[in-house]
């Protein structure tokens, strides 16, 4: 399995286990010019926005690792423009979640859900 395959099963499965939890996936993979935003969806009356991270291994670091301050940033960044361009500010703000997956086998993972992983900075 390559990557990018990778990287799409773990949205799958991230989309399907917030799902499980009982948020509405509003978006996958919205793109603006910036960037892209892997899930966007609805929690009670929270916007949620989800980067979902995806590792075979652990030898370039963690999935959640990977959420760098300068990530984070971006992702703060796009979700102003999701707002922005669907005039769709809920009452309950805005949050930043982080789903890590790390693929154990091939029909087996390990799934962890950061809620409110991270804060929009000024």
């Amino acid at each position: 399995m390559d990557r990018s395959e990778t990287a799409r099963r773990g949205e799958d499965a991230a989309a399907a286990f917030l799902e499980r939890v009982g948020m509405q996936v509003e978006a996958r993979n919205w793109r603006s010019s910036a960037g892209e935003i892997d899930i966007v969806a609805r929690d009670d009356d929270e916007l949620v926005f989800v980067e979902v991270k995806t590792r075979r291994s652990e030898r370039a670091g963690t999935a959640e690792e990977a959420v760098s301050t300068a990530k984070q940033r971006r992702i703060v960044r796009l979700a102003q423009s999701y707002v922005a361009a669907n005039a769709s500010r809920p009452p309950g703000g805005l949050r930043f979640d982080v789903v890590a997956i790390r693929v154990l086998g091939e029909d087996r993972a390990l799934l962890r859900h950061y809620r409110a992983a991270f804060e929009a900075t000024p």
